[in-house]
């Protein structure tokens, strides 16, 4: 049975030894990290009962992860990303631990949780060009290079159906504490999973110059090559004025459709039952030849949808609104990392996908914006607000740029 489904279109890359360690890994420790989103969420909400301290927990963690985000990809492109890789599971595990003790103790206050958040986006800036630029290596056919993107990718969304489900239970049953632990547990998983993962000789593309005429290396090419440039622009829109309501989700649950820490939890799941399915549908595409229209109709819907969540009172269609949305967030993700990792030489995949991480940097930046916004209008004016420019921003790009909608 599990050889019929390898060797299934959608799950191609699983045929590779080294990306199906890695991937196993990847889904222990990054359900691990949901449950880790949902609890630190709730508890910061439960200490202070304020979306701004909700915001800056986001904020605090997504400063260190955009200062620090191009070093960390000349970072990966010095040294083995594996092992840099490895170093960051352990780091993280040691903050969670840490913070779940303080937990147990009730010594726990909103700056321990504000430091674990600040300490967990730096480590952050070095994990995620280590990871994304190192799926290429874990393949041999690089013609499964969006099938090896899109089960990367599904990874999140899988976490995002199973983590918030565990930690909704878990935080009303058992307390944050224990989604703490179990967090810790999943970094240390996948740190055993890496451990046996071989990957293809890596290219350096660092040498022996200086950081910071690496960083500007790095930074020149993106900022000269026309298509980095439009995409990765549209995603740090999106992450900015789209994904960023996840992080004032507690307020809706808690206090617009009034369903508690279960409700949350399940409001998330929503999000990675859509996204999953999104995952999936671009992990069967194949060669498609209409990815910059798939880019722009996705995103438009991705802020269409949020628009709508933002006014829903009902939670069955707050439901079904968000997991409609995250699967449009999933098309057009994993489409524009495609795009990026077939066009972008190895000796500078590591600083150019840190460029590209700061997306997701970006993206509790925007929870603290809105964190904020929503202290003084309220969080279903914010959001409303927010997906309305996110929309309005990939129409004017869609038609002022024709290179967007003629990317293949």
């Amino acid at each position: 049975m599990l050889q019929r489904i390898v060797r299934a279109p959608v799950f191609g890359a699983l045929h590779h030894r080294n990306f199906r360690l890695y991937w196993l890994g990847l889904i222990v420790a990054v359900v691990g990290w949901q449950v880790q989103f949902v609890a630190q969420s709730w508890l910061a909400y439960q200490i202070t009962d304020s979306p701004f301290y909700l915001g800056l927990v986001g904020g605090a963690s997504a400063v260190p992860s955009i200062v620090f985000a191009f070093f960390g990809g000349v970072v990966a492109d010095r040294v083995n990303r594996r092992r840099l890789l490895m170093l960051t599971q352990v780091v993280s595990a040691f903050l969670l631990l840490s913070l779940a003790t303080l937990v147990v103790t009730g010594l726990v206050t909103i700056w321990h949780v504000l430091v674990v958040s600040f300490l967990s986006g730096t480590v952050v800036a070095f994990e995620r060009p280590a990871r994304t630029s190192m799926v290429p290596l874990l393949i041999d056919d690089k013609k499964e290079l969006m099938n090896a993107i899109a089960l990367d990718s599904s990874v999140w969304q899988i976490s995002r159906i199973v983590g918030p489900a565990i930690a909704g239970f878990l935080t009303a049953v058992l307390g944050v504490a224990v989604c703490f632990y179990l967090t810790a547990a999943g970094y240390l998983a996948m740190l055993g999973a890496l451990y046996y993962v071989r990957t293809v000789e890596q290219a350096v593309g660092a040498g022996s110059q200086s950081i910071w005429s690496n960083v500007k290396e790095g930074v020149g090419y993106v900022w000269r090559n026309q298509v980095f440039l439009v995409l990765v622009g549209l995603t740090f829109v999106n992450s900015i004025f789209g994904t960023s309501y996840l992080y004032i989700m507690p307020v809706f649950a808690r206090d617009i459709l009034q369903v508690g820490a279960q409700g949350y939890g399940f409001l998330i799941t929503a999000s990675g039952i859509g996204a999953l399915v999104g995952a999936l549908i671009v992990g069967s595409l194949g060669n498609f030849r209409r990815r910059g229209w798939l880019v722009i109709v996705a995103s438009l819907a991705y802020g269409v949808l949020v628009l709508v969540f933002s006014r829903s009172r009902l939670f069955p269609l707050s439901f079904s609104v968000v997991a409609l949305a995250g699967m449009c967030y999933s098309l057009y993700m994993i489409t524009i990392q495609t795009v990026l990792q077939g066009l972008v030489p190895d000796s500078l995949r590591g600083r150019v996908m840190g460029i590209y991480g700061l997306t997701w940097s970006l993206w509790p930046l925007g929870g603290m914006v809105l964190g904020t916004l929503a202290t003084f209008w309220g969080a279903p004016l914010s959001v409303t607000v927010a997906a309305s420019v996110l929309a309005g921003f990939t129409v004017f790009m869609a038609a002022t740029t024709p290179l967007l909608r003629r990317i293949r």
